[in-house]
């Protein structure tokens, strides 16, 4: 296990920071904004908060543009001590490291960056697995690969080996963090490290992100309210309903299959474009889709 001594740990989140594609069409309509702070207040403040290791420093970015009732509670969230807000109208990689170095707690050996989406959960442990994990390589994408999908309908157990809630791993002289590239292409330039065990991260199905779908296999959310207690406790977070057995039968036998086909679908043509028009002609696409994911790499 890595001496908490040896390593700095920063969890990076874009709140509403400007960026152009399909994001941008997401982010102007009406209500956007006060449903990302309601989802932000009601799932990631609180399951950051009660991370039972706390040795970790929390960039979260703003729009410089924001309107003053954000930066009201923006300025609440900083004399807390919650996070540390930036506020950027882009952020390059220069920019990027400086922040980063400027969060850390002090000058040490190790680098971990942690993306998170400010409408997702982390279990309270996700920072702690992290950190004790055995890594072999000076450089390392780092997934906990199994999570959960909320919605209303339900709560789904997901195995997705190279999620959103990625971590780099790295020497802290010249890193190059887990902003480095999508999620789910780190592998392209670094080794991968997939860690598994229970769920550590929870997704939320809701209007405003079509890209994060109903995936994985129904669940029971009993099992899985000590982890996740900060949002399976706030009855303001509209939990998940217990399933019957009947219902979770059905799910194994019949919906998961059909959704796993469907998914596997998604990807062979995502792939497809990746391969023929790259990153920034699959988010043109996406643009011109009726509604779009907060995810432009999903």
């Amino acid at each position: 296990m890595t001496e908490p001594s040896r390593l700095n740990h920063v969890l990076l989140t874009r709140f509403n920071l400007p960026s152009a594609g399909v994001e941008s069409s997401i982010r102007a309509r009406d209500g956007w904004l006060d449903d990302r702070v309601d989802l932000f207040e009601r799932y990631c403040l609180p399951s950051v908060l009660a991370q039972s290791n706390q040795n970790f420093s929390w960039i979260i970015y703003f729009d410089p543009q924001s309107p003053a009732w954000l930066l009201n509670r923006i300025d609440g969230y900083a004399a807390e001590g919650v996070c540390r807000p930036i506020f950027r109208a882009s952020v390059d990689r220069p920019q990027l490291l400086a922040d980063v170095r400027s969060a850390s707690l002090a000058e040490r050996d190790l680098l971990i960056t942690t993306n998170l989406d400010n409408d997702d959960g982390l279990a309270i442990d996700f920072v702690d697995r992290l950190q004790r994990a055995e890594i072999g390589h000076p450089r390392s994408a780092v997934y906990l690969t199994y999570g959960l999908i909320s919605s209303r309908d339900g709560l789904y157990l997901r195995h997705d080996r190279h999620n959103a809630f990625c971590s780099v791993r790295e020497s802290s002289l010249d890193p190059v963090t887990c902003w480095s590239d999508w999620h789910n292409l780190l592998g392209r330039s670094m080794p991968v490290v997939e860690l598994g065990g229970e769920p550590a991260w929870l997704q939320v199905v809701h209007g405003a992100n079509v890209s994060n779908r109903v995936r994985g296999t129904l669940v029971s959310p009993v099992g899985y309210q000590d982890a996740f207690a900060p949002i399976f406790g706030n009855p303001a977070s509209g939990n998940p309903p217990v399933p019957s057995r009947g219902r979770m039968l059905r799910d194994r036998m019949v919906d998961s299959p059909i959704r796993v086909c469907r998914e596997a679908s998604r990807a062979g043509v995502k792939w497809l474009l990746m391969a023929t028009v790259g990153k920034r002609g699959l988010d043109r696409i996406k643009l011109l889709r009726p509604t779009g994911g907060r995810r432009s790499h999903d």
